[in-house]
């Protein structure tokens, strides 16, 4: 029995023997009772507000076709952007961080090393006993 309505008694309708078929035919692929069926149905139409005499316009396969080219269009503006707006400016700040790094300090303990430029090399001719020159 239908949950809730136990204790209901049935109504007649008048419908056709085909639509009666159709309909016992559908309420068994649902698995629920024709009552249920039929509720179920009613409720269908009341909660999304259409009649049975609108149609639903395209189908699912191609709401669902139109929402990826959307998703894939956003996607793609956002490439763009990162590609032509935020890299650059990412690049400039970078550029301009880069001189700006603080010189690293010196440890106390550490020993400079001064460089000599321009230091000429003299070479000396040394005497020697052994070797002479």
């Amino acid at each position: 029995m239908d949950k809730g309505y136990e204790k209901e008694r049935f109504e007649k309708l008048g419908i056709k023997t085909s639509v009666a078929e159709r309909f016992r035919e559908f309420s068994k692929k649902l698995s629920k009772s024709q009552s249920m069926t039929l509720l179920l149905m009613l409720d269908f139409f009341e909660n999304n507000g259409i009649s049975p005499n609108e149609t639903l316009g395209p189908n699912m396969q191609t709401l669902e076709s139109e929402i990826k080219k959307r998703i894939n269009a956003v996607i793609a503006i956002i490439k763009d952007i990162e590609k032509n707006h935020d890299k650059p400016t990412t690049a400039m700040l970078e550029s301009l961080f880069m001189g700006l790094e603080p010189k690293p300090k010196k440890l106390i303990l550490a020993k400079e090393i001064k460089e000599v430029k321009d230091t000429k090399v003299q070479f000396v001719e040394k005497k020697d006993s052994n070797n002479q020159l």
